[in-house]
């Protein structure tokens, strides 16, 4: 594993592989800032938390803040509200989110001092926003399985990442079931991607490292990240895996940064948002 940007972030997350454009974009949620990265670093400011987004063509993000999703307009850094979210309720933000199989983006809200409880997980797709979990503390590894029918997420306080069967327009069909327990190694889901063999790569908040599960659950391997608060891994080009890491409250030469290495299996292209 080796650094990508040196950038320490106070939380960085939501790292975004943007397949046409061939770079990455990642967040300082507490930082209230975008990063993108391609052969030099941009960054975009902002006057609330960004945590999230996914790519709609080469110069448009769908992108999530503590009070909505935005069209972000990458050349230019305007923004434009497409959809408020939990506008009524300052004392949340938004946090993990990603773009399924079917053109649709989910995205977790959770308190910004991670109140028990007070989060939830929402679905945007073609212009309607649908509530679809609540009573989450910390919503995290949000992904989808390669064929569209599975989606996976974590209530990172639980220490559980579940999955829920979808129908097909990526619609839950059933209730969540439990996809791996870490409750017995004490270990925190954090942010996750799923592999084009459907295997699922889970950063491991305060375990400093990015751990990978077959489709039925069962623990493959892990790859050591020199960073303790790892967030949240995506994939690039071919078997090229990012993870991005937290510095806040801990001391540590490379906390904050963003890292990559050769995974040494393909991950899936990032969905494409329809809006």
């Amino acid at each position: 594993m080796k650094v990508f940007d040196d950038l320490k972030c106070a939380l960085g997350e939501g790292p975004l592989w943007h397949p046409e454009r061939k770079e990455l974009f990642w967040f300082d949620i507490t930082g209230n800032t975008l990063h993108n990265k391609g052969e030099t670093r941009q960054s975009w400011s902002f006057d609330e938390h960004v945590s999230a987004a996914g790519w709609v063509d080469r110069d448009t993000l769908l992108m999530a803040s503590a009070t909505g999703l935005w069209q972000f307009d990458i050349p230019s850094g305007a923004r434009t509200l497409v959809a408020p979210l939990e506008t009524d309720n300052p004392l949340t933000r938004s946090n993990d989110g990603r773009a399924d199989a079917q053109g649709g983006f989910w995205i977790g809200t959770m308190g910004i001092d991670a109140e028990d409880y007070a989060g939830a997980i929402y679905r945007y797709y073609r212009g309607e926003v649908r509530h679809l979990f609540d009573r989450i503390t910390i919503p995290n590894a949000i992904c989808f399985a390669p064929d569209g029918r599975t989606a996976y997420f974590a209530d990172t306080f639980s220490q559980q990442i579940q999955k829920v069967a979808l129908d097909e327009h990526g619609w839950p069909a059933t209730a969540p079931e439990q996809f791996v327990d870490l409750r017995g190694e004490d270990l925190n889901p954090d942010g996750a991607v799923v592999d084009a063999d459907g295997n699922l790569w889970n950063a491991q908040w305060g375990a400093g490292r990015v751990a990978c599960y077959d489709p039925q659950g069962t623990f493959l391997r892990s790859i050591a990240v020199p960073a303790n608060r790892t967030t949240c891994p995506a994939f690039g080009q071919g078997t090229t895996l990012y993870v991005t890491s937290a510095s806040d409250l801990v001391k540590e030469e490379q906390g904050g940064m963003t890292f990559t290495t050769d995974a040494g299996v393909t991950g899936q292209r990032e969905h494409q948002v329809i809006l």
